[in-house]
């Protein structure tokens, strides 16, 4: 008699391999096509934030540093360190000549550190000088660096005012009031190192220009005088402070050197237009 399992066993064979030959049988589903690949658009890292230069200090500035120096050193109290004016570039445009000519000072004259303009010969030229003082030996650079080689000195006229150009106010003197003019109490130390170059160095001489008048007519005097432009960098005494205040005594005004490094020097109209300039350190 025929095993009953062993047909079952050949029923369950013949079903699978129809099975299979069914699947076999059916079409294959196509693949997707493959998806374009997207560019990648790389980011842009943010850029670095930029440092804008600093504008230079003006007037306005140096009689700020120079009245908070002077209410310091009158108080007895050490400035603060380190001092944000070192190292500043700063642009000066100094009104001069403005009430008139001056006598010119005479050749064996030590510079004054005072911008002038004074008539030629005839009247037919305008002088305009300015002889810096030899301040290297004197009490208002006592002790300078080793490198300083030489001192320039140069005063900043009208220190009680912070405007640019020259003086609007008219006199008002009560009677007997001298009209001579204050005595200088703020200036420039225009620093030489000893290792820079000296093809430019004045050496006492003067900075001197003449105005002369279109074709053979005489120069006119100038409205509202001439200027000074001054531009460099604030340097520092030894102590790490650009301005240094000295008195004679607590009921003098102090007088306030600022130490400094010229780049220019030129002399120009009211208006802004450039006569001659010079370039101590270029």
């Amino acid at each position: 008699m025929p095993d009953a399992n062993a047909a079952k066993r050949a029923a369950v064979v013949l079903c699978l391999g129809a099975t299979l030959a069914a699947a076999a049988c059916k079409p294959r589903e196509a693949a997707p096509p493959p998806v374009d690949a997207q560019p990648v658009t790389p980011v842009a890292a943010p850029p670095a934030p930029s440092q804008t230069p600093l504008t230079p200090l003006g007037r306005a500035d140096l009689i700020t540093a120079a009245r908070d120096a002077a209410s310091t050193f009158a108080a007895g109290q050490a400035p603060a360190a380190p001092d944000p004016l070192a190292g500043r570039r700063f642009a000066l445009n100094l009104a001069f000549g403005c009430a008139g000519p001056q006598p010119p000072l005479a050749e064996d004259d030590a510079g004054d550190g005072l911008p002038r303009w004074s008539w030629g010969p005839d009247r037919k030229t305008i002088q305009i000088t300015l002889a810096p003082g030899d301040w290297k030996p004197s009490a208002l650079v006592a002790g300078p660096p080793a490198d300083w080689e030489a001192v320039e000195g140069l005063w900043v006229e009208r220190p009680w005012t912070s405007v640019d150009g020259c003086p609007g106010a008219a006199a008002d003197r009560p009677a007997g009031d001298s009209t001579a003019p204050s005595p200088q109490t703020l200036g420039l130390a225009a620093v030489f190192e000893a290792d820079g170059s000296r093809l430019k160095r004045r050496n006492g001489r003067a900075y001197a220009y003449t105005v002369r008048g279109e074709g053979e007519a005489p120069a006119a005097a100038p409205v509202n005088g001439y200027r000074l432009v001054l531009e460099g960098r604030f340097a520092a005494w030894p102590s790490g402070q650009t301005l240094r205040c000295r008195a004679a005594g607590p009921d003098q005004r102090p007088v306030c050197i600022a130490a400094v490094q010229l780049d220019r020097i030129a002399f120009t109209t009211a208006d802004g237009v450039q006569l001659s300039e010079w370039r101590p350190n270029g």
